[in-house]
């Protein structure tokens, strides 16, 4: 009997393999050609589960998304649950610390948005997933700021979107300059930039609220 391939799988594999040479030569480098050969197969495998280049490269993309949007969903649910705290300090900066390269996992992930993003800026078909991306990060950090805010963490003057675009700003540049010069930006610098600038958001009442860091 010929062999069963699941659709989904097969396709995520492709997905993976697309990943790998990203990571390496950049979206330029990620021919058909480049990426069959990645996942070991012939060309008209590949072709068999994507209708062209293009598909390959938005659904690859779209893989890395859904991988950063897991995890970090999954720190949402603790931090706004009622049962974090005390210890919501802590988680806050948790949280925030997935956006960071901070170990090479993390710093795979950040390499390979970088190369996409790059990649959006001439490819259109690309751009909708990045932009998406980015309001989607925005949105997750003004959430975590304006539960701050309604628990009487930070002031009720503080502009929440305002400060929510900053901060994404702050963790995109930390990104770049992390990825490009590693010994300068290393974990504990980028953490260390990380608490300074929400140092400079909080107050008596977030100490009050959520009580010394763990």
């Amino acid at each position: 009997m010929p062999k069963i391939v699941d659709p989904l799988t097969r396709r995520r594999a492709v997905a993976d393999a697309v990943l790998r040479v990203v990571g390496r030569e950049g979206v330029e480098g990620a021919s058909l050609r480049n990426v069959a050969e990645e996942a070991g197969l012939a060309i008209g495998s590949v072709r068999h589960y994507f209708s062209d280049h293009d598909e390959t490269i938005i659904f690859a993309m779209r893989e890395l998304i859904g991988r950063l949007e897991g995890r970090l969903h999954g720190h949402i649910e603790r931090l706004l649950s009622p049962a974090a705290g005390r210890q919501r300090r802590t988680q806050v900066e948790e949280f925030l610390a997935e956006f960071l390269p901070l170990d090479e996992p993390r710093r795979e992930e950040a390499v390979l948005w970088q190369a996409f993003t790059t990649a959006a800026r001439t490819r259109p078909e690309l751009r909708p997933w990045a932009l998406e991306w980015q309001a989607g990060t925005r949105a997750l950090l003004a959430r975590v700021l304006r539960g701050a805010q309604e628990e009487g963490g930070l002031p009720d003057s503080l502009d929440v979107e305002s400060e929510s675009l900053r901060l994404s700003v702050l963790l995109d540049g930390i990104n770049l300059q992390a990825v490009l010069e590693p010994d300068l930006l290393t974990p504990d610098v980028q953490l260390e930039l990380l608490r300074r600038h929400l140092q400079t958001l909080q107050d008596a009442s977030w100490k009050r609220a959520v009580g010394p860091a763990e």
